[in-house]
């Protein structure tokens, strides 16, 4: 772990990123007191369109009107 002041974060924020992406944390203190953690941040997963094809199914009238007793209870009166 790397504990840095703001001026040095500033000044340095390439260098410190870089280490950053190598595995390191970077702390970023101000008057000594952290204030900010860097780290790295993993990829997200790639989505693919479709790929949950198949896995819902929507029942007949699924998106009929409320009666008012569904609402009433789905907002709680």
């Amino acid at each position: 772990m790397i504990e840095v002041n703001i001026h040095e974060a500033k000044t340095h924020l390439s260098k410190l990123l870089q280490k950053v992406a190598e595995g390191e944390e970077v702390i970023i203190a101000k008057a000594g007191t952290p204030v900010a953690k860097l780290v790295k941040v993993e990829p997200r997963p790639t989505r693919v369109l479709g790929s949950g094809k198949g896995t819902i199914t929507f029942t007949e009238g699924w998106d009929a009107p409320m009666s008012d007793e569904e609402i009433d209870e789905f907002v709680g009166e």
